[in-house]
């Protein structure tokens, strides 16, 4: 899936098409989201502009968990997705995104990074 560059889908006033000057350039490239499911550790790793990669994370089997008690930071395995309120199909596909509530060995979690873009989950242990 590519983006549409600007006036390329546009006409002349008499009706005849707009020949193409250039073809896309790689920033201007367009790719799906990468929804980030529960599984062996795996990531895909894009380039930007200006020599930077992207790096997104398509699975992950464990989460960095911040225990705002004792200040300790531990990795932890996720055994399943419990809610993910940004998409009710999230929830469902079992889709791991930032604000979803997670299970682990040390309880819920709630998701604060952006895994589809920062390549890691990180979370924080919620006491109830």
């Amino acid at each position: 899936m590519v983006k549409a560059l600007e006036n390329i889908r546009k006409r002349k006033h008499t009706g005849g098409r707009i020949k193409h000057t250039r073809s896309r350039r790689s920033d201007e490239k367009d790719s799906f989201s990468v929804d980030t499911l529960l599984g062996d550790h795996s990531i895909r790793v894009k380039n930007s502009r200006g020599g930077n990669v992207k790096v997104s994370l398509v699975s992950d089997n464990s989460v960095n968990v911040i225990d705002k008690s004792n200040n300790t930071i531990k990795r932890v395995t996720i055994t399943r997705v419990l809610k993910n309120p940004s998409n009710r199909d999230y929830e469902r596909r079992g889709v791991i995104t930032r604000g979803a509530i997670l299970d682990t060995e040390l309880g819920k979690v709630r998701v604060l990074s952006r895994p589809g873009q920062s390549g890691i989950i990180d979370g924080i242990l919620i006491n109830e």
